[in-house]
């Protein structure tokens, strides 16, 4: 009785879960349709749609941005713990502050290097180009413990972060900073290939296994899963409650013959069903 009402009682949370999971399938779509749109846009400088203290808004995520000026490589920091293109190597971003004709910084993600021998000496990084320049790449919004789930700490060395965040570095560099940042795809003039550093990778978001945006591979299996193990426990009930009646008719049938006792003659009671006569197949004649 305990064990049935915990079946069915699980049977609408499992139902539940599957809902949650194609809900998440659904946002998934439907984020990956925007990140789609905004990466076919034309470029757009960046101070047309971000600002010092604002916000990167939602639609212009992966846009496609452009800053001009300087590099000021004297402001120049890495975040730690970061994945190359491999998926696998973890190494550090390069950012490096770009100085706009209006006196703004905008935070440009230069790419990924490998880490060093020593985590706590600042690497060598790849010397940032010089002079006036156009920086192209994907606009990206201020890295936050939600949406990385990356927690920023103290104690780490000079020019090291966890985070790229814009608001954070405003305050360490007493200047307005753009918000959010660029996730450099291109430089005009185009430096040197060796003074690059390995540019990020642009989200999939046409692969089901891609998880650079949400995940959209993940959810719609698991609510299936979740689905079909609603469905399997009630077929499992009924497997299980044949089995207990099979056995308590057993169970039945021997105390029965126990209760019986012996027959007068000491041999134990037969319990074996009677033979049913065959009908005689020869024909009778009527006379």
């Amino acid at each position: 009785m305990v064990l049935t009402l915990v079946f069915f009682a699980i049977i609408p949370a499992m139902i539940l879960l599957g809902r949650w999971q194609y809900h998440r399938y659904e946002q998934t779509n439907q984020q990956n349709a925007v990140t789609a749109t905004a990466m076919q846009a034309p470029p757009v400088a960046i101070d047309t749609v971000s600002r010092p203290g604002g916000t990167v808004p939602t639609a212009d995520t992966y846009r496609p941005v452009t800053a001009t000026g300087h590099y000021d490589p004297s402001r120049e920091f890495v975040i730690r713990h970061r994945t190359a293109a491999d998926g696998g190597t973890i190494g550090y971003y390069v950012i490096t502050p770009l100085v706009t004709d209006s006196g703004e910084l905008v935070l440009v993600n230069r790419g990924w290097i490998a880490s060093g021998q020593d985590a706590t000496v600042y690497p060598a990084v790849p010397p940032a180009p010089s002079g006036e320049l156009t920086a192209t790449g994907r606009l990206r919004p201020d890295e936050t413990f939600k949406s990385t789930n990356i927690a920023e700490h103290g104690g780490l060395p000079d020019r090291m972060f966890m985070r790229i965040d814009s608001s954070a570095q405003a305050a360490r560099l007493k200047q307005p900073v753009v918000a959010g940042y660029l996730e450099l795809v291109s430089t005009s003039p185009t430096p040197p290939a060796a003074d690059e550093a390995e540019h990020v990778p642009a989200p999939n978001v046409t692969s089901t296994s891609d998880q650079a945006v949400v995940g959209q591979g993940v959810h719609l299996p698991y609510a299936i899963q979740w689905w079909l193990f609603a469905a399997l426990i009630p077929i499992g009930w009924v497997v299980l409650l044949r089995r207990d009646i099979r056995d308590a008719r057993a169970k039945l049938a021997t105390d029965e013959a126990a209760a019986a006792g012996p027959a007068p003659d000491g041999t134990a009671p037969d319990t074996a069903p009677v033979p049913v006569a065959e009908p005689d197949p020869t024909p009778r004649q009527v006379f």
